[in-house]
């Protein structure tokens, strides 16, 4: 024990150096984005709660009116879309059935299902878009593949 020595307190570090906060800057309007985001469409999957969406899928929701596209062209088409919703929003209604038909199927006649195939866009783009909270597909009860709910903003 004689040769032993103690090996005294470790040196603690220094502590850093305290930084000065930078001083505040001056709020100058935010930056322009380069290219701004598409808008969103009004039948995005997010606009409609859980509770609207299971009674869609349920087919426990009654449309409060319907438009029915078969035997039409697609301008004559167009067009009784943008007048049904018209209307529709005029009364108030809140779901409407689109009757468009069934989607093409593979090997089928030229004109078959060219309805369907562009009746999301036109909605999209229609007039009444800000109007339209979602479109989901429609329950057997009242179409299934050939029928689309638009659902309706208050």
């Amino acid at each position: 024990m004689a040769t032993v020595r103690p090996l005294g307190r470790p040196a603690m570090p220094a502590p850093p150096p305290r930084k000065e906060p930078p001083p505040p800057r001056r709020q100058s309007a935010p930056a322009m984005p380069l290219h701004t985001p598409p808008a969103a469409k009004p039948h995005d999957q997010r606009t409609l709660d859980g509770g609207w969406d299971r009674r869609l899928g349920r087919g426990i929701v009654s449309p409060d009116s319907s438009i029915d596209l078969h035997g039409h062209t697609l301008d004559r088409a167009y067009a009784r879309i943008d007048f049904g919703l018209e209307t529709a929003i005029a009364r108030g209604d809140r779901v409407v059935l689109l009757v468009t038909g069934k989607p093409r199927a593979e090997g089928a006649r030229e004109g078959r299902g060219a309805i369907r195939a562009v009746v999301t866009d036109w909605l999209a783009a229609s007039r009444h878009a800000g109007a339209i909270a979602a479109v989901r597909p429609a329950h057997p009860r009242h179409g299934g593949a050939g029928a689309l709910y638009i659902v309706l903003r208050r």
